[in-house]
């Protein structure tokens, strides 16, 4: 019965918060610098707590205004000078939104820049994976549903 009670007093406004908070937490990961193992936000006193794989511990941190100033790398080149969509995080790398929808790419499409070609869920999160430059569609390297690493290539895309 309190269960109940617990769904019944999820808001629109929690929605709104909840949304936020995720996409802060997907902002922050992609900013700092290492694989993040955990990230913890709470908004009422104010936490922010960055957990990072142990072999990211020993890497020196940059500063946040570093790392905002920066410009973001191109992403490596593949096989063929093909370029490769990474994992920017540890998770399970789903193509498409949700269970029986259409996959975000397929084999043979044109992507943009920023355009989503997948998720990867990390502690509940939706984290979207994008294409950092143009290109076509020639394979997609992770089936749906399997678990990815930090940085693993996900799809290959040729340059037009």
């Amino acid at each position: 019965m309190p269960a109940e009670a617990d769904t019944a007093s999820v808001t629109p406004e929690v929605d709104v918060v909840l949304a936020g908070l995720r996409r802060h937490a997907r902002q922050l990961v992609a900013e700092v610098a290492g694989p993040v193992r955990r990230v913890r936000l709470r908004s009422g006193d104010t936490v922010l707590e960055i957990e990072w794989h142990p072999t990211a511990a020993v890497e020196p941190a940059r500063a946040p205004e570093a790392t905002a100033l920066a410009p973001r790398p191109q992403p490596p080149a593949g096989p063929a000078g093909r370029a490769e969509v990474r994992s920017p995080i540890v998770g399970t790398f789903y193509r498409a939104p949700e269970p029986g929808a259409a996959p975000f790419v397929r084999v043979g499409d044109l992507v943009r820049p920023g355009q989503v070609v997948g998720i990867v869920e990390a502690m509940k999160l939706m984290n979207e994976v994008t294409a950092e430059r143009a290109g076509r569609v020639v394979e997609v390297l992770v089936d749906d549903g399997r678990p990815v690493e930090y940085d693993q290539p996900l799809v290959a895309l040729d340059p037009v």
